[in-house]
């Protein structure tokens, strides 16, 4: 097995899940309603125990950090994320399509990581994708309702997709190992599974009256697995980890 490969497939997701967590977060108290208010806070919750189990992963298996110092003390730099969980929560149609594109994504990955040949990663994938399923469930629910709601509901919708789809395919990002994840049987590979959320995706949002928008190569938002990020990363770690830095030593 090829441990580098292993490792930068943890990393991205791990990353991916602790920034998108903290995002998700940022809508406790200001829901636009008591039931979103809620579900984001679940789902945040959720993201973080993900990111969480993944780091530990990388740390017991795999030799690396500390899951507390892989999540608080590395730079911008170090982290493999995509750009699109990075960004602000901005308005709430922003938000829903984000975890929309995102979720639909995540729980295909998971399912394809159950039948991984490394076998840590295929339990965690087992038991995670329960949970993925029902914040899946939410996006669909909230995307057709508010697609058939008022002209207003659906119009701006349709410009959260527009203003996210660049951003979105970003999230499948090929890595430097990807032959070797595939050939290993690690991982079925990004090209696939951007294959399969297509046609996952496309259903939903036609049912929600949505157009899928035009793939324009040169502006798909690529870097964030090697270590490229937007203006927006930086802030959001800085203040993420304003706790533990106060007391870099300390245990909490």
């Amino acid at each position: 097995m090829n441990n580098n490969a292993v490792k930068e497939l943890l990393y991205k997701m791990a990353d991916d899940a602790l920034i998108i967590g903290h995002r998700n977060s940022e809508w406790t108290g200001i829901g636009p309603m008591l039931e979103e208010d809620l579900a984001f806070s679940s789902i945040a919750q959720d993201k973080i125990g993900h990111a969480l189990a993944l780091y530990t992963i990388l740390h017991d298996v795999l030799g690396e950090p500390h899951p507390d110092q892989l999540g608080f003390m590395r730079k911008e730099k170090d982290f493999h994320c995509c750009q699109y969980v990075e960004q602000p929560i901005g308005e709430y149609d922003f938000s829903l399509m984000r975890q929309f594109l995102f979720d639909n994504a995540e729980l295909l990955r998971y399912e394809a990581l159950t039948r991984s040949s490394f076998e840590p990663l295929a339990q965690l994938a087992r038991k995670a994708k329960g949970e993925i399923k029902y914040h899946v469930m939410h996006g669909d629910t909230f995307m057709k309702q508010l697609g058939n709601g008022s002209e207003e509901s659906q119009a701006r919708l349709q410009s959260a997709l527009n203003n996210s789809w660049h951003l979105a395919l970003g999230i499948f990002e090929n890595s430097e190992f990807e032959k070797e994840l595939i050939q290993e049987g690690i991982f079925t590979g990004e090209e696939e599974l951007k294959r399969k959320w297509l046609e996952k995706i496309t259903p939903t949002l036609e049912a929600a009256n949505l157009k899928l928008p035009a793939t324009e190569e040169n502006k798909i938002v690529y870097g964030g697995r090697k270590g490229s990020h937007s203006e927006f990363l930086t802030p959001l770690l800085n203040e993420m980890t304003e706790v533990v830095r106060t007391d870099i030593d300390a245990e909490w």
